[in-house]
């Protein structure tokens, strides 16, 4: 019996892993995790517990005796239950909790008492719940918070928030338009996040409050242009900045001046078509860019920006959606991937004079002019080159006559010469009086280089032709169509929903590219559903799908060529007049028309020959009475014939007054005339006539029914 004592005390965590509730694992002293466990209750935990995890459980209500005698607990995760509402009081015996997590709930309400007694606390989150108010004083007592998320709720206004520590506050995809100094008493915050909140201007003094600001995410508001903000002198700390998604105008270098500290600048999906070498010389200490989901003119004036990635050592995030739009030539191209060559630069030329008699040949030097400031790829006006340059290193420098003075009257240069493929879409190349390279655009271009298509007005009859670009590859979380048909697509959701775990659903945005609708058609989607079929689609077009979590805002600008999510284009087949599926449709065409028309046909042709052959008995058979010998005329032989013509005669020839004269001379009463019917002729014929050798026979002969 003593020999097992000491083994006793030397296994303390065989003693431990009695205490571990069922259906948890406790894979340390003080930690534990209960997770999908299917239960509605808070599991029991010895006191000793500091860190527990009771997330995907299904719990619905939370009570004061769940926690009761845990206060060495230090964190708590309750993420992805059930949970409707968080009771007062509930967490009051957790006095050293320092991190609570109630995310990804169906929390509505946050009420006073919510979190009293938390005064360690030092992380609070509540995102993804549906949270509509917060009660004035349900953050009083959390003097220690150093970060409060409530992102992807239905909040329209905030709480008193004075937090004297707090580093982030996460308010982003909700519904609070304006945001003053008075919400947010936060002097030392490190990162403000407010992405979506349909901001339309940031206010100057709560920037000018946050002196210790570092992280700035402005994306996917209604920013019209850089605010001013952004230009005082407070913000020169700022490190990361984000104004992706705002439909901003043409990007000055002048409005960031004041950011010469930043490291990281998201510009994606602000329609830019490219920029100028001398925009991101203000910041020296820029290490990470993004610059997705615009339309750049991958042309010689953005030639310098691969090599400029390199160069610097700039890492491009999301270049797989980095990519160009124009040239047609360039168009799809991954921007990053592009070499100098791509942007079809003209080569430097070197311009002669003729020289003087007894002179040297005199060249002259090619030499870039001074650039300005402009965020477009489409170049500014050069300024004039100076009396001995001459520059050709861009498209868009012209080439001035050189000055012509009283010794060297003589001089001609050589005519200026257009740049090889620099106007797009037919332009033709031309210089102006001044020497300034312009590019004449056919009708239905439009830009500097023809480079734009101006759609035409749809008419009858007329079948518009769309230039698609090819397909973007796919990102590791986009979505792909596995199957395409004339009137359906496939998607594949596979990618998509697994790298998005507290996905609620997905919104389908789809759009013809092909034709002159392309209002977007907006469906939603289960997030069980990794495939799903688009159907009702038109053959022969190509359809853009994009897909988006469900819940989330997206702003839509016309100028944006895509919705905000992950997105691919697929063609619908074209239906072939000789597929079998017309071929079926043929042959079941004839078979509903051609087969009822011969059998109507055939019967017509039976009546007709039963019809004649009824006819044809009925005048045997007169023929064989006499009555109507001239019917049946084949079966009588010629000498045969003129005597029962005679017989006939004599009785067609004697009328009813004839008949009537012979009955008075006789004074003999006569018999009732037979009334024989021939189709539509009607005979008397008196039964006794005159000799007629033929027609001793017809009172004997039984009458006939036709």
């Amino acid at each position: 019996m003593l020999l097992y004592i000491p083994i006793f005390f030397l296994s303390p965590a065989l003693v431990l892993s009695s205490d571990c509730p069922a259906d948890c694992s406790c894979p340390g002293e003080d930690s534990i995790f209960c997770i999908h466990r299917h239960s509605r209750t808070v599991p029991s935990v010895t006191a000793t517990t500091k860190k527990l995890y009771v997330f995907l459980n299904g719990i619905e209500i939370l009570s004061h005796n769940d926690f009761k005698g845990l206060g060495t607990l230090i964190l708590l995760d309750l993420s992805q239950n059930e949970l409707t509402e968080i009771p007062e009081g509930v967490f009051g015996t957790l006095s050293k909790l320092k991190n609570l997590d109630v995310s990804s709930n169906q929390i509505t309400h946050i009420q006073k008492g919510s979190f009293s007694g938390l005064v360690q606390l030092e992380r609070l989150y509540l995102y993804a719940n549906r949270i509509q108010s917060i009660h004035l004083e349900a953050f009083k007592g959390l003097d220690m918070l150093l970060e409060l998320k409530l992102q992807g709720n239905q909040l329209g206004s905030l709480p008193y928030i004075h937090f004297p520590k707090l580093l982030l506050i996460d308010l982003s995809y909700n519904n609070i338009p304006t945001l003053g100094v008075s919400d947010l008493q936060t002097p030392h915050l490190e990162a403000l996040k407010v992405a979506s909140l349909g901001l339309t201007t940031v206010n100057e003094a709560l920037i000018i409050s946050l002196k210790n600001l570092h992280d700035l995410d402005l994306s996917m508001n209604q920013l019209a242009e850089i605010p001013q903000a952004l230009k005082q002198d407070s913000i020169k700390g700022l490190i990361k900045l984000s104004l992706a998604g705002n439909p901003l105008g043409e990007l000055r270098v002048e409005d960031f001046q004041k950011l010469t500290g930043l490291q990281e600048l998201d510009l994606s999906g602000l329609n830019l078509q490219g920029f100028p070498s001398s925009f991101f010389q203000i910041f020296p200490r820029l290490t990470h860019l993004t610059a997705a989901e615009n339309p750049f003119n991958c042309m010689c004036p953005l030639a310098w920006f691969p090599v400029w990635l390199k160069e610097e050592g700039v890492n491009l995030w999301r270049p797989e959606e980095t990519r160009c739009h124009f040239p047609l030539v360039n168009a799809g191209k991954k921007l990053s991937a592009l070499e100098h060559k791509d942007f079809d630069c003209p080569p430097s030329t070197t311009l002669l004079t003729a020289p003087l008699a007894g002179s040297t040949p005199v060249s002259q030097l090619t030499t870039p002019s001074p650039e300005t400031p402009h965020t477009n790829a489409f170049p500014p006006s050069p300024s004039p080159p100076s009396e001995e340059t001459v520059s050709l290193k861009t498209p868009y420098h012209s080439l001035p006559e050189s000055p012509v003075s009283s010794s060297s009257t003589s001089r001609k240069l050589q005519p200026h010469i257009c740049p090889a493929n620099i106007c797009l879409n037919g332009g033709t190349c031309h210089f102006d009086p001044l020497g300034l390279l312009t590019c004449i655009c056919p009708i239905g271009t439009s830009g500097l280089y023809c480079e734009n298509e101006v759609p035409e007005q749809p008419k009858h009859l007329v079948t518009e032709v769309s230039l698609v670009a090819p397909a973007i590859p796919n990102q590791p979380d986009a979505i792909s169509s596995r199957q395409v048909t004339s009137t359906s697509i496939l998607l594949d959701l596979h990618r998509f929903i697994k790298t998005r775990p507290h996905l609620r659903g997905i919104r389908l945005t789809y759009r013809n590219l092909s034709g002159p609708d392309r209002r977007p058609i907006i469906l939603s989607v289960p997030a069980s559903y990794p495939e799903y079929t688009l159907r009702g689609l038109r053959p022969n077009c190509t359809y853009s799908v994009c897909a988006s979590p469900l819940g989330e805002r997206t702003h839509y600008r016309s100028n944006m060529s895509t919705e905000a999510g992950s997105c691919t284009e697929a063609h619908t087949a074209v239906v072939s007049l000789t597929s079998p599926e017309t071929r079926v449709k043929t042959l079941t065409l004839m078979t509903y028309t051609l087969i009822p028309a011969i059998a109507a046909l055939t019967f017509v042709l039976g009546l007709a020959l039963v019809a004649g052959a009824i006819v044809c008995v009925r005048k045997r058979r007169q023929a064989k009475e006499g009555v109507e010998l001239e019917m049946c005329p084949a079966h009588l032989g010629p000498l045969e014939q003129e005597e029962p013509k005679a017989c006939l005669e004599s009785v067609v020839n004697s009328s009813v007054p004839h008949n009537q004269a012979g009955t008075d001379q006789n004074d003999a009463p006569q018999t009732q005339p037979h009334l024989k019917q021939n189709g539509n002729l009607k005979h008397d014929v008196s039964s006794t006539q005159g000799p007629c050798p033929s027609n001793n026979n017809l009172t004997s002969s039984s009458p006939s029914y036709f």
